[in-house]
């Protein structure tokens, strides 16, 4: 080739080189290392794709350290009963905290520590603003009652001390919880309390006013009368029988000796006087004269005549003194048995002791029959207040019961504490972190190393992808 026609062909135009779109899809063949600088170039940007954020991102990241802590939720309840005598019992249950399918405890618990106001309540007590404070990651272990929480830190004491302030806040907010719960307990207590106070003051003073006016103390004083009324009736009708059993005995003793009751009383005391037995001896001397005057002299003989005198006189001087002991008149003193000798005058007597018996009946009868007639009027007057006073009493004996529980509630009330916010305690207090958590270097360099075996693979594949194209098509049983 002459120098002509290298100049020639050097004055001639290059011929522009087409862009092949079938060899872009399609790629070239394996051996052809006109291609690789294409790929070295790809690689090369890739890398620096990849490293050169994880590079900054080891360099710049900010040291942070992490503190972990655990919280538990203990699983059992808690129950506690007191009897008090006289009053009632009252008691207190705290359900288990996992006795609810509807409620889980850890889960209020977990947006509880998240909430805003906790959050704010860490950060003042750290003296840092609520974005600087930051927001922990809390978890739940699945099967547990546990709640797992991360707080970090700019250096282990301070991320030690974020999840420190963190629980202190936490548990200021359940503890306020728990006080406002019993004192909106307490005050929706203490209405009712005053409520049922006003209806046992208002139904003692109904009983007050209704014992003033009967003089009824209590229903069991009513009972009491009745059942007295009952005795005294039995004690009436037994005197009855016993009055009537006297009066028969008097009257067959009365019959047989021919001499009432009274005659026989007047009897016994004529023959207790002295004088009058002189008087009784001396008619009697009288008359045994007389009759043997008369049976020596007829009627008209002086001697006949003076012996009746005699007798006459003793008889009126007899009669005269029994007048005078005995206060009868001479109609009633003839029917005297004014010889009561031997036996006679034993009857007289059980006669007179008989008539004093049943006297005596007569007036317990009389007495005792007219205290009854009181005593059931007083009775009948009482019925309709003794039966008011008792339903008086029965409606304060359970206005006081319910007035005592209601009480007995609200003080046994205060000890549940955990009936609606859960016993929680510390499982594992706030960790000192002795490694950052951030940046995490080795996890960075790993994640860099398989994201540029990601992108070499690529490479080789798209290096390698026409052979594979070619062999798919022509073996359309191995696609």
């Amino acid at each position: 080739m002459t120098m002509q026609d290298t100049l020639g062909s050097a004055d001639r135009p290059r011929k522009k080189r087409r862009i092949d779109g079938r060899r872009i899809l399609l790629g070239g063949r394996i051996g052809d290392l006109g291609r690789f600088p294409r790929y070295l170039a790809f690689a090369l940007l890739g890398g620096a794709m990849i490293w050169a954020p994880i590079t900054g991102y080891v360099r710049t990241a900010p040291v942070t350290f992490k503190s972990t802590a655990s919280l538990i939720l203990p699983g059992s309840g808690a129950s506690a009963s007191m009897n008090l005598n006289g009053i009632g019992q009252a008691s207190s249950y705290a359900n288990s905290a996992f006795s609810s399918n509807a409620v889980g405890p850890t889960e209020t618990y977990k947006r509880l520590i998240g909430a805003d106001r906790i959050l704010e309540a860490a950060a003042r007590d750290m003296d840092m603003p609520r974005e600087a404070f930051g927001r922990p990651r809390i978890s739940l272990v699945d099967q547990t009652s546990l709640i797992h929480l991360e707080m970090t830190g700019g250096s282990p004491e301070n991320a030690r001390d974020r999840a420190d302030a963190l629980l202190s806040a936490f548990f200021r907010e359940i503890d306020a919880l728990r006080r406002d719960e019993l004192v909106t307990r307490e005050d929706s207590g203490l209405a009712a309390i005053s409520e049922y106070r006003t209806s046992v003051a208002a139904t003692r003073e109904d009983i007050a006013t209704l014992q003033d006016e009967t003089g009824l103390v209590s229903s069991d004083q009513y009972d009491a009368m009745v059942e007295e009324t009952r005795q005294l009736q039995a004690r009436v009708r037994d005197l009855a029988a016993e009055l009537d059993e006297a009066h028969e005995s008097v009257a067959t003793l009365e019959a047989t000796l021919g001499v009432p009751a009274s005659s026989a009383a007047a009897t016994l005391k004529l023959f207790a006087d002295a004088e009058f037995m002189a008087l009784t001896a001396e008619v009697a001397t009288h008359a045994a004269a007389l009759a043997e005057a008369r049976s020596m002299f007829g009627e008209s003989h002086p001697r006949l005549q003076d012996a009746r005198s005699a007798h006459q006189s003793a008889s009126t001087a007899t009669l005269t003194r029994a007048a005078a002991v005995t206060g009868m008149n001479a109609d009633a003193l003839a029917a005297l048995d004014l010889a009561p000798d031997g036996a006679r005058a034993e009857l007289l007597a059980q006669l007179v002791r008989m008539e004093a018996d049943r006297a005596g009946i007569a007036r317990q009868y009389e007495t005792l029959n007219a205290r009854l007639a009181d005593e059931l009027a007083e009775q009948r007057a009482l019925a309709a207040p003794a039966a008011r006073l008792q339903d008086l009493q029965r409606d304060f004996s359970v206005a006081e019961a319910v007035f005592a529980s209601a009480i007995a509630r609200t003080q046994s009330t205060k000890s549940d504490v955990y009936a609606s916010y859960p016993l929680v305690q510390v499982l594992e207090n706030p960790s000192l972190p002795d490694a950052p958590s951030s940046p995490n270097k080795k996890l960075a360099i790993a994640a860099g190393g398989a994201a540029t075996m990601m992108m070499l693979l690529g490479l080789m594949l798209g290096w390698m992808r026409s052979a594979l194209i070619g062999r798919l098509l022509s073996k359309p049983e191995i696609a």
